[in-house]
């Protein structure tokens, strides 16, 4: 067994993460970590998710429950994630970060550190989604320079980051398989008398509301037809459980830093 330990325990993704190792065959809860200060501190983390006693409190140091876990599974915040990278990187053990809204200089330092233990940084834990990261890739470049692309992605109004971190690459993905710029070509809000569309941008539009999960639309519009190629989420089990996937095939890798396309075998 897979000994986990998840940062993050007391969210939404950190007790889904809870509630399905309880009953995973590969995998076993060995830790749950939450901010310093958190109000759940000391409670046990089943109980918290929901899927009963565990026998694993919620605890604040990190440190410690890497003498028992292997792996570290992290979907909270780019500050805390970064922090759990570093305490990981002293303790050499592996990580899966599901975290969004790093920023540039953060994002930097992830990858500086990731080159030291092994870990799968994603955006999106999907199985789908990544296997529509490849699809789209291809898609751009079969049907060309004639066909508008657009990035559409709706999630739930407590979301912080705008647009989200699917969305941002996703767009990566088009803006590189049509050897563009994303940071030259792309368009993140329209108002106004602003023109006919530029040839060659890429438009990534948010919409925010309700309690959306995630869905995320490619449309790729030429004359005469549009494509698009859509993703809903009706449960954030998808995301958990490709973190988990993550988990096991990180543990067997050498360092360096990975991505869902690594674990699913599409680059």
């Amino acid at each position: 067994m897979i000994k986990v330990v998840v940062a993050g325990a007391a969210g939404r993704m950190g007790s889904r993460l809870v509630a399905l190792l309880k009953d995973s065959a590969a995998l076993t809860l060995t830790g749950a970590v939450e901010r310093k200060g958190h109000v759940s501190i000391g409670e046990d983390a089943g109980e918290l998710a929901g899927c009963g006693k565990t026998g694993i409190p919620i605890t604040d140091d990190l440190s410690a429950l890497l003498e028992r876990g292997e792996v570290v599974i992290d979907f909270s915040t780019p500050q805390s994630s970064l922090a759990h990278l570093r305490t990981v990187v002293q303790h050499r053990r592996a990580m899966v970060i599901g975290t969004t809204g790093f920023s540039s200089q953060e994002l930097d330092e992830l990858k500086s550190l990731a080159r030291q233990v092994p870990c799968v940084f994603s955006p999106n834990m999907s199985v789908g989604i990544n296997v529509i990261f490849k699809v789209i890739t291809e898609m751009a470049k079969i049907l060309g320079e004639e066909y508008d692309l657009e990035v559409i992605e709706a999630h739930h109004r407590l979301k912080k980051d705008a647009p989200s971190g699917t969305a941002l690459k996703m767009a990566e993905v088009l803006a590189r398989s049509m050897n563009r710029d994303l940071a030259q070509v792309g368009v993140y809000a329209r108002k106004g008398l602003i023109g006919e569309r530029k040839r060659g941008e890429i438009g990534i539009q948010t919409i925010r509301a309700g309690d959306i999960v995630g869905d995320h639309t490619v449309l790729f519009g030429g004359i005469g037809e549009r494509i698009e190629v859509i993703h809903r989420v009706q449960s954030r089990d998808t995301f958990a459980r490709g973190a988990l996937r993550a988990a096991r095939w990180v543990v067997k890798q050498p360092p360096g830093l990975y991505d869902m396309q690594d674990v699913l075998g599409l680059k």
